[in-house]
């Protein structure tokens, strides 16, 4: 429950705009102004058009010679319809995925500067070491040289290898390295962390296809996982990263971090509307317990802060 809670913690910004504007839409007659106000006000939680479209018309139906004194007909209609978004996007957590995969498995993250790329997979090697796999990570940021550092300084902690190169190396030839290390290892799970670029820079995006180029040349198949990191609280420009970032490089799975209380976490929605892109995992602060497996319901629940159902 610990970990719920700061998932509905996590949310308290788009669950306060919504429910805000359910509050003030209940006991009125459910005219255009007041509908028209809800529909803003889920637009405003960064859900998408689509989605708040298809929110609407269920609305309209559903309220049609009535008003909308009935919260739980309202809160049934936009419950049903983010699940019927989400659910299909709820991605196999990373042990089924790497039940019946190729040895070693390859997860290459992505994402702009700040995003917290390095974090995640350090975390995600953690709970890899602790289920008793052997993960190795690859410091690819060649730019910045606190993360190399910093990937050191986890693979220390959790005690696992790390494969990096000098601060201005090419970073796909650490890359290689990485990939021909983890094969003479014998690893279970390759990490490869990349230098935060803008997914408006085309030369910093084509050195991220050289990356994964070379990555192919030397492991035909891998990388066998590409992992979008994106910060729930950017909003809407989380979607245009996404819509970059599978168009370069074919994102298979989503990490969406920092959903404290001043996220937009209803950015998932449009995302998974739009692109259909598994989420894969979701995280709510520091912590290697932080970072857990994308649940549909759960995020549905604490995104409007519903009590679950017994069958969820």
């Amino acid at each position: 429950m610990g970990w719920l809670q700061r998932l509905s913690d996590g949310l308290t910004k788009t669950r306060d705009a919504v429910r805000g504007s359910l509050d003030r839409l209940l006991g009125r007659a459910a005219d255009p102004a007041v509908l028209e106000e809800f529909e803003a006000a889920l637009i405003a939680s960064d859900l998408g058009a689509r989605v708040v479209e298809r929110v609407m018309e269920r609305l309209k139906k559903q309220l049609q010679g009535t008003d909308a004194s009935q919260p739980g007909r309202v809160h049934a209609v936009l419950r049903e319809t983010l699940l019927e978004v989400l659910t299909p996007v709820q991605g196999l957590s990373l042990e089924p995925l790497l039940a019946n995969s190729p040895k070693p498995f390859v997860i290459l993250a992505v994402g702009v500067n700040g995003v917290g790329k390095t974090t995640t997979i350090a975390k995600i090697a953690q709970r890899l070491s602790q289920a008793g796999k052997v993960p190795l990570l690859v410091a690819c940021d060649t730019f910045r040289a606190a993360a190399i550092e910093q990937l050191q300084v986890w693979a220390d902690r959790i005690g696992v290898d790390v494969i990096c190169h000098r601060h201005g190396s090419d970073p796909a030839a650490v890359a290689f390295d990485g990939i021909a290390a983890a094969k003479a290892r014998q690893v279970d799970v390759v990490l490869i962390d990349t230098a935060g670029r803008l997914h408006t820079k085309s030369n910093l995006m084509d050195e991220l296809r050289k990356i994964t180029r070379v990555i192919a040349q030397e492991y035909p198949g891998a990388p066998h996982e590409v992992l979008l990191v994106l910060d729930a609280m950017v909003g809407q420009n989380a979607l245009s990263q996404a819509r970059q970032f599978h168009q370069t490089v074919g994102v298979t799975g989503l990490v969406l971090t920092k959903l404290d209380g001043t996220a937009r976490g209803g950015i998932v929605v449009a995302i998974a509307e739009e692109l259909k892109l598994p989420v894969r995992l979701i995280g709510v602060g520091e912590s290697v317990e932080d970072l857990q497996d994308f649940h549909s319901d759960a995020f549905v629940d604490a995104l409007l802060g519903t009590t679950p159902s017994p069958s969820a």
